[in-house]
């Protein structure tokens, strides 16, 4: 690859390096995991770059990768942990819990709960949709039908619901 090739890399991962933060702060728990996986998902950035469309949206191409590269390390993680990855530090490094009032913290910590008990695909679902992408950019991202995405964000909208109600 030629310099100027690394150059626009590096200058696109540096623009958007908060999704890198935002996937390993979701997929991992403990500071060590979220910085394996974060450098693991730079990694696989790096490896795809060469195939990568300038034509289409840079986040676009980086969250399916990124958010890919998650769900593979949470299998794994999970197949040698036998455990559910925390998300409290993912909320905390997005949210200042002290300039929070009391109810909108017990949200944060709600809405934490619930995505704990997800699955790896409506994990990333959620991440994607809090973050306000469109149905398409999610089904781009995630690579299934954008009817696929409608109907899975509202069944975890009923199921948060029912959660919620308990």
């Amino acid at each position: 690859m030629t310099d100027a090739g690394s150059q626009d890399f590096d200058a696109l991962l540096q623009r958007h390096r908060g999704i890198v933060h935002k996937v390993a702060g979701s997929y991992a728990s403990s500071r060590e995991d979220r910085a394996d996986l974060a450098q693991e998902i730079a990694a696989r950035l790096w490896q795809a770059w060469p195939s990568y469309d300038p034509a289409r949206p840079f986040a676009t191409w980086m969250y399916r990768i990124a958010l890919n590269t998650g769900i593979s390390f949470l299998r794994g993680h999970a197949r040698r942990q036998a455990r559910v990855v925390p998300l409290d530090s993912c909320i905390d490094s997005l949210v200042d819990d002290t300039a929070l009032d009391p109810e909108t913290h017990e949200r944060i910590q709600i809405l934490e709960r619930f995505m704990q008990a997800q699955g790896p695909l409506d994990r990333a679902l959620l991440v994607l949709y809090l973050e306000a992408h469109s149905g398409r950019d999610i089904a781009d991202i995630l690579g299934i039908g954008e009817s696929n995405v409608t109907t899975r964000i509202n069944r975890l909208k009923q199921r948060l619901r029912a959660f919620v109600a308990r």
